[in-house]
């Protein structure tokens, strides 16, 4: 999964960043409006957690921009503004959720699988492929009853290529979605790092479950 936060203060962006990232989630940051905006409108993003009160535009502009250009993305305004008619506003322009700061973080999680449920963008809490099992709340690999010991990085590719299985991920697609790297990025990185995860889940086992595709990237299947 792939989220944008859109927020200025600091402290607040990172302690999100860092409760979704421990659910695998990749996080991008915007810490204003026009910045967020580009953003969204560049990639394509499974959830964008905006702010209201924002330097360049306000989050109520972004989601209006956003929402006039096609955009279908759900939209989490998380802001302190209480006021019935913020909500309202918010939720009229285009927004799909509406939570008032101070929040908990159970909630907003909450919140948000039932946002990605209604967009029909499932994240289910375990996938299991062959003898294979990610747990994503747990944050738990294992493999044939044996528990996988993985980086977070480790564990952030592979739920990657477990929620995509079947699925060729071209190697700029992984750099994209686990490192946060770009078109200009060095991406013999990704090579290195599939080889390491390959050792700890396919190297003890006869089945091998990641697979390169030459030219194309990596698919994990059960073959």
């Amino acid at each position: 999964m792939y989220f944008l936060i859109v927020e200025d203060a600091e402290k607040t962006a990172e302690q999100l960043r860092k409760g979704l990232s421990e659910m695998s989630i990749t996080v991008d940051v915007a810490s204003d409006g026009l910045k967020g905006l580009a953003m969204a409108r560049e990639r394509e993003y499974d959830l964008i957690v905006l702010d209201l009160m924002l330097p360049g535009i306000d989050g109520f502009e972004v989601v209006k921009r956003l929402r006039e250009g096609g955009s279908t993305t759900p939209v989490m305004i998380l802001t302190a503004r209480d006021e019935v008619h913020d909500r309202i506003t918010g939720l009229q322009l285009g927004a799909d959720d509406y939570l008032v700061k101070p929040y908990s973080f159970a909630e907003l999680c909450a919140r948000i699988q039932a946002l990605l449920r209604r967009g029909q963008v499932v994240q289910q809490d375990e996938i299991r492929v062959a003898d294979l099992t990610v747990n994503f709340f747990a944050h738990k690999a294992t493999r044939a009853g044996k528990t996988l010991e993985l980086t977070p990085k480790e564990f952030a590719l592979l739920s990657l290529l477990i929620r995509r299985a079947g699925e060729v991920q071209s190697r700029l697609r992984i750099a994209e979605r686990v490192w946060n790297l770009g078109f200009e990025a060095n991406l013999k990185i990704v090579d290195v790092k599939v080889a390491a995860l390959r050792a700890k889940v396919d190297g003890p086992f006869e089945k091998k479950l990641i697979h390169t595709v030459r030219g194309l990237g990596y698919i994990l299947e059960d073959r």
